[in-house]
């Protein structure tokens, strides 16, 4: 399971929220709180990577079998799947920094039990508990993230996920470097203490921003339904349905009653976007190797060509999203995204497949954390819990659905439903636009 699922901060304008007026720079609590919030995403990328370099070693160690190792590793995706929707209610209960910092010790701490286990058995469960962490992670940071967008009023979400997506870059190289020199069971010891002093340096600026159900909610005159003041709205969470502002209670009922499509629609595009992380992570060397005659080294670089061009395009994600809207940075990169899977599938030689790679990565860069952040905007945690659920899907479903069409047809063909899901995350972005995102950007 890679990334989607890891700098600059979140979505204002990708949330269809005005931008702070130029010149005006964010509270200092605000600039630390993005600086704490950016770490918590790396960190959750490199203590990912980290794992997945040494799961080679856990399966000697373990004694299991192919499938046995397939079954086990399950247990990250179903503990994460199954958490998902249980974090978001308990961010719209508690606020989302408390679930961040649970997350944040719970994480680490995980991560070293892998290496403890003798059987697939238990590595099977321990796992259960190091997906419910990362996918509580994964949720409560996106909410977090949210609630911050709102304040700075800019579109930075995609620079989170490039935090997410360096931290694992240099996790998997550090992880590959000490991979020689230390055992799995040292290397993720140091690694789980690593993340527990980081969380715990990080502590006070995340938890000194006011979480949203920290804000008091609009007080209304008596016949008198307005929106909140100019300051209050600044000064706290802007919202484009005044009756819900800062208010949870009623947040949770846009949710149910008003925004629950445009949220599946914005989980359709997410896990599109996922299916394809996952797709490429376990089968682009495959493709390389055994339809291209690659050599290791280079067969070896096809996702991380890619992993990188997603780095690259996230990190400019915010430019691109003021400047053009979220819903025109969704056709465009779900629309690219496709135009390269089909080069990368169908192209005759190495290195024209990895330059497809590379144009993948970079459309669809931003797809997945534009559509989150939309969904956190739209339906709070719970709007974030539900489009992540679905999201995440995508990463389950990508590598099997990748190997069933590959038995079946062959490898190329079963590659081009990334470039089909691209086009459909496309098009349903353009065909939603007015429902599910803002056409323009404000």
């Amino acid at each position: 399971m890679p990334t989607l699922n890891k700098i600059r901060s979140a979505l204002a304008g990708a949330t269809g929220h005005r931008c702070r007026p130029p010149g005006v720079p964010p509270h200092p609590d605000l600039r630390r709180f993005r600086i704490a919030l950016t770490v918590f995403f790396a960190l959750d990328g490199f203590v990912f990577a980290g794992w997945v370099v040494r799961i080679p070693a856990v399966k000697a160690q373990t004694g299991a079998s192919p499938s046995a190792l397939g079954l086990a590793l399950l247990g990250v995706s179903a503990g994460a799947v199954a958490t998902m929707m249980l974090t978001g209610r308990l961010c719209s209960r508690w606020g989302s920094q408390p679930v961040v910092l649970g997350c944040g010790f719970l994480l680490p701490l995980s991560v070293a039990l892998p290496p403890l286990t003798h059987s697939a058995l238990a590595l099977g469960l321990v796992l259960l508990v190091f997906g419910a962490a990362y996918g509580g992670m994964s949720v409560a940071l996106n909410s977090a993230a949210v609630d911050l967008i709102a304040r700075l009023r800019r579109p930075v979400m995609p620079g989170f996920h490039a935090a997410f997506s360096l931290g694992g870059m240099l996790g998997a190289a550090l992880g590959g470097l000490v991979a020689d020199r230390l055992t799995a069971t040292r290397h993720l010891v140091l690694l789980a203490a690593f993340g527990v002093l980081v969380a715990a340096v990080f502590t006070r600026p995340l938890l000194r921003f006011p979480s949203r159900t920290d804000r008091p909610a609009p007080q209304a005159r008596e016949g008198n339904t307005a929106a909140a003041p100019e300051h209050e709205a600044t000064a706290g969470e802007p919202s484009a349905d005044p009756a819900s502002d800062g208010n949870p209670t009623a947040r949770n009922r846009r949710m149910s009653r008003q925004v629950r499509w445009p949220v599946l629609v914005l989980g359709l595009i997410a896990l599109c976007t996922a299916y394809a992380e996952g797709a490429l992570a376990d089968w682009s060397a495959l493709h390389l190797t055994d339809d291209l005659g690659a050599a290791p080294g280079p067969a070896a670089a096809g996702y991380s060509v890619f992993a990188g061009a997603m780095t690259a395009g996230r990190l400019s994600g915010t430019v691109l999203v003021e400047r053009l809207g979220p819903a025109r940075v969704l056709t465009a990169g779900g629309a690219l995204g496709c135009g390269g899977m089909l080069l990368g599938a169908l192209a005759p030689t190495v290195w024209l497949a990895l330059a497809g790679f590379v144009l993948t990565g970079l459309g669809l860069a931003n797809v997945f954390p534009i559509a989150i952040g939309r969904a956190g905007d739209l339906g709070g945690p719970g709007g974030v819990a539900a489009a992540s659920t679905l999201g995440y899907g995508g990463v389950l479903l990508g590598p099997v659905a990748i190997g069933f069409l590959a038995d079946w047809f062959s490898l190329r063909t079963a590659l081009l439903t990334v470039a089909a899901l691209a086009a459909v995350a496309a098009l349903t972005a353009w065909s939603t636009r007015h429902r599910a995102l803002p056409p323009t950007a404000r």
